[in-house]
């Protein structure tokens, strides 16, 4: 069973993805900023990150780049799900390192398909 980390700051958000990743066999575990969840990234290596964008303090674009640059952390794939919708965002968030790039509201079934995409052996 992959482990799946969400970074957000909403915790309407954070039980939306919970339940929806849970109900297809994930593990989940989450935090609500971005600082803390470089910390876990670190401590725990997770499968795959979910990241939102728009966070107090450091945001998301900034954590995937801290994680995606460091040795120990940067083949955890990384998930970017943002309201951000224009272009530039999306292709900011994969230059960052983000290995996909989702606007809100999210499609469960568009979610699952990257996640597997990315995880092939998962869940």
């Amino acid at each position: 069973m992959a482990n799946i980390l969400i970074i957000d700051d909403s915790p309407t958000d954070v039980r939306v993805f919970t339940t929806l990743l849970e109900k297809a066999g994930y593990k989940v575990d989450s935090v609500g900023n971005a600082e803390e969840g470089i910390e876990r990234v670190r401590s725990e290596l997770p499968d795959l990150v979910i990241m939102d964008v728009i966070m107090p303090g450091m945001n998301g674009f900034q954590a995937t780049r801290t994680l995606t640059r460091d040795p120990v952390t940067s083949n955890v794939p990384i998930v970017m799900i943002t309201t951000k919708s224009m272009e530039t965002d999306r292709v900011w968030g994969l230059r960052q390192g983000a290995r996909a790039f989702i606007t809100k509201p999210v499609n469960e079934k568009e979610l699952l398909a990257c996640i597997n995409d990315l995880l092939p052996s998962a869940a």
